[in-house]
């Protein structure tokens, strides 16, 4: 009996412990919020001095973040389109859902390293972390709210007023400030402990196979000129030669500037946990890394506004692709991908 008891204590005492915590009333392992420059990289566009990190600042825009309260519904959150697993993208279907099942019309991007970020959105529509939230809370086949109505819900709940007084010293609920404790959260984002970034950095686990290394041989010469290293994007819109899906009729960025050497031109993602991150392309058009090296070898449409550097033909032998894949898998970054500060903990 003695035993016993002694086992049902700790049980409690642990099981408490993890009640606690995901309530969010004490650290959990792990739960900093020191903003990374890895060695190497470029400084930030985001200035973090406008909005400091904190703890409680980063525990309430992770709170937001996995809460549906933000949608019309609240039936949608910002993790419904963006689990970690993947890299904070989807990968069950080719184009973003939302309330009411509602089909979008682009593929969600991924969400990590934010800070160098320059635009976001496929099209580039939004240049600023803080106010990116603000295209799907408004989007009427996304989350189809309002900031207005967000900040009503907020304010009348008693969950969240002393959170944002934790935060920012204010009970009171603003737009603002909802914007950005969210960009706390999302700005903590990075992803910078791939198997290539310890291969880079000469560090244990860097080691790369015969196959791996000829994979980054081949990037270099036909894909870093977009993808460009460290962050595997050079933030530019181009034209990447692909048909246009004649049901969605998307012709990227030229919707936002008007201009017609836009025409086709699209955000160029980052590459980084790409094997995490399918399905491929603004649309969602393809399933694997394979369909997408067959796109770029085999599957170019030409026109005005292509890529200069796809104007000439890529060739790829099926070994080049498949050492090329290699290399690709090798920017999979797990310690991201699982790391616990970014899981949710509230609901």
């Amino acid at each position: 009996m003695k035993i016993k008891r002694v086992i049902y204590f700790f049980v409690f005492v642990f099981g408490g412990f993890l009640l606690i915590a995901s309530l969010g009333f004490c650290p959990l392992p792990g739960d900093d919020v020191n903003f990374v420059v890895p060695p190497g990289w470029p400084q930030p566009n985001y200035d973090l001095s406008k909005n400091k990190l904190t703890e409680a600042g980063f525990k309430l825009g992770r709170r937001l973040f996995f809460d549906p309260v933000l949608s019309r519904d609240s039936s949608t959150s910002c993790a419904s389109c963006h689990t970690q697993f993947s890299g904070f993208t989807h990968v069950d279907h080719s184009l973003s859902h939302g309330i009411n099942g509602l089909k979008g019309t682009r593929n969600s991007l991924t969400l990590f390293n934010l800070a160098w970020g320059t635009s976001f959105m496929w099209d580039g529509g939004v240049n600023n972390l803080e106010v990116q939230p603000l295209n799907p809370i408004t989007n009427p086949v996304e989350m189809d709210n309002t900031l207005e109505s967000i900040v009503k819900k907020l304010n009348s709940s008693a969950l969240y007023k002393p959170l944002f007084y934790a935060a920012f010293g204010d009970s009171t609920v603003t737009g603002q400030h909802v914007l950005k404790a969210l960009a706390q959260f999302t700005v903590m984002l990075e992803s910078f402990n791939s198997k290539y970034d310890k291969y880079v950095r000469h560090e244990a686990g860097g080691e790369m196979s015969k196959e791996e290394l000829k994979g980054l041989k081949i990037f270099r010469k036909h894909c870093a000129s977009c993808h460009t290293e460290p962050l595997f994007t050079n933030n530019a819109f181009e034209n990447n030669g692909l048909p246009v899906d004649t049901e969605l009729n998307d012709y990227g960025r030229i919707r936002i500037t008007h201009d017609p050497n836009d025409s086709l031109k699209f955000k160029v993602p980052s590459l980084r946990n790409i094997a995490n991150s399918y399905p491929y392309m603004h649309d969602g058009r393809f399933g694997s890394l394979g369909q997408v090296l067959e796109h770029y070898t085999q599957g170019i449409v030409s026109s005005p506004t292509l890529a200069r550097q796809l104007r000439k033909k890529i060739r790829l032998s099926d070994g080049d692709k498949t050492d090329l894949i290699a290399f690709l898998k090798t920017l999979s970054d797990k310690q991201f991908l699982f790391d616990m500060r970014f899981r949710n903990y509230a609901y």
